[in-house]
């Protein structure tokens, strides 16, 4: 039986390429919006790293045609600190 897998990826190489806490990466797969992790052995898991590959190319598709919701700004005249005078 042939796998797809080229190559495995352990955290740090992702963190490398994913510039994302491993709290959002964990968040992300557990909603199904990240490829997910797999088990080596007991202690070591990986990812493929072509199926992050492909998750980013995604991810900038998504970012070129406004798929992605950019965060509100902030209402900078509820700061508490430095208010902005009006």
């Amino acid at each position: 039986m042939m796998f797809a897998t080229k190559k495995a990826i352990r955290r740090a190489e992702l963190r490398q390429i994913v510039p994302l806490s491993d709290s959002t990466i964990y968040d992300l797969e557990q909603r199904g919006e990240f490829p997910r992790r797999f088990y080596l052995t007991a202690r070591c898991v990986v990812w493929d790293l072509t199926e992050i590959e492909e998750w980013i190319h995604q991810r900038r598709r998504a970012s070129e045609s406004s798929l992605i919701q950019r965060a509100p700004l902030p209402d900078v005249r509820q700061r508490k600190a430095r208010p902005v005078r009006q």
